[in-house]
């Protein structure tokens, strides 16, 4: 034990399933919970959207809410969820000194600014003059069709007054791998003492959705848990609204403010494998090397996306390792991509906290977990690119 290890003393989380830790562990923990899906808005794909939020509780100026996206307001009101459970929202001393690591996506596009100019386009030949002159009178102040990346990390500085360095990572569920070994990282290194870290994805929108299909990943037709979509029409993925954000803070930090501890955060390993060269099963098995498993039977959170390739190779490594009884959270929530990782170490961190397994999420590939677990493993392998994993352990 050592002044510097990385503790969790904050969690905030938004899912389909509800808001905050309390809410997801009492819906989680019920065995046989089907998941909130909306299969008609985006037809033929299903997701899994958000619940009602009253953005007041968190973001008090509806000025600040009006000049956000679904996708900020989001990430700024899961950041409060987690400042107000780590007791440091509104404490002006722990918030000018807190450092930030935010992973972001590209933001959400002005679908009405692309639809205006594909339409002004089908009756003009000169389509150069014609896009200068809409991006000179319909873009937005940040100069961009879309939400700038690094304008969540702004948002939450303005609302929550959270003025330390600030970082933005973008990549998928890479960013929220990055996010999060970033900011352990400068904790143990003594260059930070408390960090707010964390991501937030928007998928009801569809521009994200887009992103996805275009190389053929969303799944088509009817639901399945996400271990059961191999083979299925269309890819396995199934996306969901929601958001993480994590206090991470050195050990004796969080004492000297008398703070609850929920976990601490282990090692945090990351890689990349050539996809196409089929090394990703490799590279995977490297990592939970890399992470040196304690001995035992192993409860482990899996980010798992359901697209075909990663999945297969996610499951093939799993079960080699007979130890780890694994739990897709993605079956319940959809597949969240920058907030993957952060959501996964937060469920990780309550099973540690409460002394407790989450039941099976599906029966047919995960295996019960017997006693109270001391150390979780968190995983998040991209859907297309970057890997990473965690452990999280009793504090």
């Amino acid at each position: 034990m050592s002044s510097h290890d990385v503790v969790i003393t904050g969690i905030g989380l938004v899912s389909s399933l509800g808001e905050g830790p309390d809410a997801h562990w009492q819906k989680l923990t019920q065995p046989g919970l089907e998941p909130v899906l909306d299969a008609t808005r985006f037809a033929p794909y299903t997701i899994h959207p958000l619940p009602e939020i009253d953005w007041n509780l968190q973001i008090a100026k509806r000025g600040d809410q009006r000049q956000m996206e679904t996708w900020q307001r989001l990430g700024t009101y899961v950041a409060g969820l987690a400042l107000d459970d780590a007791g440091i929202k509104g404490n002006d001393e722990l918030c000018a000194t807190m450092d930030m690591v935010v992973a972001a996506g590209g933001g959400e596009r002005d679908e009405a600014v692309d639809t205006a100019i594909l339409a002004a386009s089908e009756a003009r030949n000169d389509r150069d003059v014609l896009l200068n002159e809409k991006l000179t009178t319909e873009l937005r102040p940040t100069l961009f069709l879309a939400q700038l990346s690094n304008l969540l990390a702004g948002n939450i500085s303005i609302v929550h007054k959270v003025t330390g360095s600030s970082r933005t990572f973008m990549g998928e569920e890479g960013a929220g791998v990055s996010a999060v070994e970033t900011a352990a990282a400068r904790i143990r290194s003594g260059q930070s003492t408390h960090v707010l870290v964390g991501g937030a994805f928007q998928t009801e929108h569809s521009d994200m959705l887009l992103g996805y299909e275009l190389a053929g990943y969303l799944h088509r037709g009817s639901w399945k848990p996400v271990w059961q979509r191999q083979g299925s029409e269309g890819g396995g993925v199934v996306t969901g609204s929601g958001g993480a954000f994590l206090v991470l803070e050195q050990r004796e930090h969080a004492q000297s403010r008398g703070r609850k501890i929920y976990a601490e955060l282990g090692p945090v390993v990351s890689g990349r494998a050539r996809r196409r060269r089929g090394e990703l099963n490799a590279e995977i098995a490297a990592l939970l090397k890399q992470a040196a498993l304690p001995a035992g039977e192993l409860l482990t959170i899996s980010g798992t996306s359901g697209a075909h390739a990663a999945t297969a190779a996610e499951k093939e490594a799993f079960d080699a390792n007979p130890a780890l009884a694994v739990r897709a959270f993605s079956t319940l929530t959809g597949h969240m991509k920058e907030a993957q990782f952060p959501f996964a170490v937060a469920l990780a961190a309550l099973a540690v906290d409460r002394k407790a397994s989450y039941p099976v999420f599906d029966a047919t590939v995960e295996r019960q977990f017997e006693g109270a677990p001391k150390t979780v493993l968190a995983t998040a392998i991209g859907y297309h690119q970057f890997e990473g994993l965690g452990l999280i352990k009793a504090a």
